[in-house]
């Protein structure tokens, strides 16, 4: 059976964008996509050799699962893109890597069986043994091909397919790890091995993975791993209510489930629940006491203080103890805010610091002159008097409201506001701009998009939003690179209604430089890097704020939000048609999920202690006191 990985996809995804950022910088500006051996230049074939050798160093031997091996090609290839890279480069730089990664290392040696004469029936009960020796000691090549020798020999054997099927899965055989388990199941329709099996191989589509958890549960309601499996599946689909219920169910069954002791402990951290989450968090380190990730969770469901010390001490001892690169990261920044709650600002930043320089050495160099390109095409493209020639846009709905900002400049607090309102709910950060914009990517840097192509956008988009809530007057999408396409959703949205949040720069750069975002946004992991992305992106809002008609966009400074709640939010509510509620007031009692860094922050009243918060790390500010001036 699989060994199911907690929550590595984003792991993954970050693998791609650092292979990604060293293919650009290796490669010489290439022009033509990448077809074979053949067409290949000498520069191309240099720099690809050099991406397979340290995607045989660093990703095969993680043995990513179908859906993380998908997550890793999506965030390697855009990465490319935005480092420059021609699209159809990119596609045939990611196809390389991918079929490179998924070709087996089984040898093609005889093996002793075939040497000895295995087409004798009587030589099968020696192959298999040989071949379940393999495996069970890891050596997935040679279990591989004496498991495909035995079921050549002994047709009809669904636990021989199903441990093929096993043996090629570790190997990155995705597709025909799939076909065997699917064989498998053909002979023997409740076979749970293989449903499970197979289900954990199809987890990236929830539609297929699903069903056959579900029939694996119906065949074995015990059957280890699958019902926390499932919970997890559900999870990932933001269902959470139904994810809950199967996460509770494998505690049922093997109460020392750390898998679903975590998921339960994530799901009641979102939904503000922290004394839960602590408990759960608490529980799965009785099963594994320095459990690096458990131990870096705990400090994120409260407010710490001195009383914590033997907390900070371990979370020290673990640290140091060798463990692997991502682990140290969650650590370090969770050491970080113990030390910032605690007010000791020098450790605190230290251990922020260390945290990004881990990050650093995988995510690669943030890519400003990529940046600043693509802002150039934007500007230039969407200007104000091409927005208003558009006669027709995708969609006249009003329903979409977009809130704008950088990351940490209060964003989570308006979208929390807004969707106190019993007419208004809150979407969280959904990718659905971004990847419209990698979709035309092309596109919308040289013209504005045709109109059916907006009317498509516009029918796919509301179709997410008002399966998620149907009945909403207005829903929120908060999601930060959405500032870089304003103009673009105003051509698919014109009705809708944007919200810029502006803040300090120098604390909303330092508050993301604390937070432990996801490699893709590299920019937050280096002081000098914020400051460049600060400054484009402030370049572009600038330009939205003017281009779009001024009933479109309402600009709110934090610290008038936190110094004077009431009138802003008065302000934000006409603004979106809105009647008064006070419900508005008292944000930080609604009942929803919150999956952002801001997660504890909204539930908690407003407070006024983050302005101005840099001036307890003035000297180690640095690149960014030029953003004040």
């Amino acid at each position: 059976m699989m060994r199911l990985k907690w929550f590595n996809a984003r792991e993954a995804a970050d693998l791609g964008v650092a292979l990604a950022d060293q293919f650009a910088a290796a490669a010489v500006p290439l022009t033509e996509p990448v077809r074979g051996s053949g067409g290949k230049r000498k520069e191309q074939t240099s720099a690809l050799e050099q991406l397979h050798e340290r995607a045989d160093r660093e990703v095969r031997p993680l043995e990513l699962n179908f859906y993380q091996k998908a997550r890793f090609a999506n965030s390697f290839k855009w990465k490319l893109i935005e480092n420059g890279v021609e699209s159809g480069v990119a596609d045939g730089v990611t196809q390389s890597l991918i079929v490179h990664l998924s070709q087996g290392t089984a040898s093609a040696a005889p093996t002793a069986a075939r040497a000895a004469g295995a087409k004798d029936p009587r030589n099968a009960q020696i192959l298999l043994a040989r071949a379940q020796k393999a495996f069970k000691v890891g050596d997935n090549a040679q279990a591989a091909d004496l498991f495909d020798e035995f079921v050549s020999l002994v047709p009809g054997r669904p636990d021989a397919l199903n441990a093929l099927g096993g043996a090629l899965y570790n190997l990155g055989r995705y597709q025909e790890a799939e076909q065997r388990y699917r064989e498998a199941i053909d002979i023997d329709p409740e076979y749970a091995d293989a449903l499970f099996n197979l289900a954990a191989l199809l987890q990236a589509n929830p539609g297929a993975a699903e069903p056959l958890l579900r029939r694996a549960l119906k065949i074995n309601p015990k059957y280890p791993g699958a019902r926390a499996m499932l919970g997890l599946m559900l999870l990932s689909s933001s269902q959470e209510h139904e994810a809950k219920a199967a996460l509770r169910k494998a505690l049922k069954v093997s109460p020392r489930d750390h898998v679903a002791l975590l998921g339960l402990a994530h799901i009641a951290r979102v939904e503000g629940h922290f004394d839960e989450a602590q408990s759960l968090l608490k529980r799965t380190l009785e099963i594994s006491p320095k459990m690096p990730t458990a131990w870096a969770s705990l400090n994120g469901t409260r407010k710490m203080t001195t009383d914590d010390r033997d907390w900070f001490a371990t979370a020290q001892e673990i640290a140091g103890g060798g463990v692997p690169l991502w682990d140290e990261v969650q650590l370090r920044f969770a050491m970080g805010k113990y030390c910032d709650d605690i007010k000791d600002y020098e450790n605190a930043f230290e251990n922020f610091r260390r945290g990004n320089e881990l990050l650093k050495s995988v995510a690669g160099r943030y890519n400003r002159q990529a940046h600043a390109s693509l802002a150039n095409d934007l500007i230039r493209v969407h200007t104000g008097e091409a927005l208003a020639s558009i006669t027709e846009g995708g969609s006249t709905s009003e329903k979409p409201v977009f809130v704008l900002g950088m990351p940490r400049s209060g964003t989570s607090l308006t979208e929390q506001i807004i969707a106190s309102h019993p007419a208004a709910r809150g979407l969280g950060e959904p990718d659905y701009w971004l990847r419209a914009a990698q979709a035309h990517h092309d596109e919308i840097r040289q013209k504005v998009l045709d109109l059916p192509a907006r009317k498509k956008l516009a029918e796919d988009y509301l179709r997410l939003i008002e399966r998620r809530f149907p009945d909403a007057l207005r829903i929120v999408d908060k999601t930060p690179t959405n500032s870089d396409f304003v103009g673009f959703i105003h051509t698919v949205f014109p009705g809708s209604r944007f919200i810029r949040m502006r803040r300090d720069p120098i604390d909303t750069c330092l508050s993301c430089y604390f937070q432990n975002f996801s490699t893709a946004q590299s920019y937050t992991m280096d002081l000098a890097d914020l400051a460049d992305y600060y400054r484009t992106h402030q370049r572009l809002m600038d330009h939205w704020c003017k281009a779009l008609p001024a009933k479109a966009i309402l600009e709110v400074p934090y610290e008038g939000l936190v110094i004077d709640q009431e009138t802003w939010t008065r302000k934000i509510l006409d603004f979106l048609g809105l009647e008064w509620d006070e419900r508005c007031l008292a944000f930080y009692e609604t009942k929803r999920s919150v999956t952002t860094a801001s997660v504890w922050q909204v539930r908690q009243k407003i407070y006024r202690h983050s302005v101005e918060r840099w001036r307890n790390y003035e000297k180690f500010i640095g690149p960014l006191r030029g953003l004040r001036d």
